[in-house]
């Protein structure tokens, strides 16, 4: 792998050439970071020429991502907000001396955590917790979804994911989650669900893709622009 850059006006791009068959083109948070992912044998020039002709969609991700409201990095202390399905609940912990584990409890978020427990350990289960309501949710969704449009899905991940809600591998049929859409309103969840299961019928953002997502789900757009509008994790980026 070798790594090498260039600017284009203000826009500074990092290359990063290794061994792969095609361009893969990023815009990457919190300050809408360039990085280009080349195959060894495409020359600079080449890659340069490839990146003018996506400045327009470069800097339009750049505006979505500066323009992206963000939360502050999470203590995970009494009385601290948390979503959940897009509904704020306030944290409470109680100490026991048994397995750890989470619920909601009126308008609260209870965090049942054995003394001493730190702060990543308390991130660690709630990120575990935030899994489980997740996978929970999608397995009927995607359920309901596959008879609708008549494709199938044959593996599903739910992971952390920094830059996207969703992913399609077209080829094996498997679709990742991210963890995250367990804190934001079941619609949008829905939304990403048809959206990455459209892709099972059509893998590009084209035209069909478009006319799929209006006939399955005519809300879409409004879907896709609220889950975008709402505040986004802290993350500790490193490039």
């Amino acid at each position: 792998m070798t790594k090498q850059g260039f600017e284009l006006g203000n826009i500074a791009v990092d290359v990063v050439q290794k061994d792969i068959k095609h361009l893969h083109l990023s815009v990457y948070p919190p300050v809408g970071k360039v990085r280009i992912s080349a195959p060894f044998r495409m020359k600079l020039d080449t890659i340069r020429v490839y990146t003018i002709s996506k400045l327009d969609w470069i800097k339009k991700q750049q505006n979505k991502i500066r323009a992206q409201e963000r939360e502050t990095p999470r203590e995970y202390v009494d009385r601290e907000s948390h979503l959940v399905w897009g509904k704020q609940y306030l944290l409470k912990l109680n100490v026991v001396k048994t397995k750890p584990s989470v619920e909601i409890k009126h308008n609260r978020l209870v965090m049942n955590v054995r003394a001493k427990s730190g702060k990543s350990l308390k991130r660690k289960i709630l990120d575990t917790w935030y899994r489980e309501q997740l996978k929970a949710s999608i397995q009927p969704l995607i359920a309901k979804w596959e008879t609708h449009m008549s494709v199938s899905v044959k593996r599903i991940f739910i992971q952390r994911m920094k830059t996207k809600w969703g992913s399609c591998n077209f080829k094996n049929q498997s679709i990742r989650f991210n963890t995250d859409l367990a804190r934001k309103p079941r619609e949008c969840l829905e939304y990403v669900v048809v959206h990455e299961l459209v892709h099972l019928l059509e893998p590009t953002h084209n035209a069909r893709f478009k006319s799929l997502m209006e006939r399955f789900i005519p809300q879409w757009k409004q879907y896709r622009d609220q889950l975008n509008r709402l505040p986004v994790r802290h993350e500790k980026w490193v490039y």
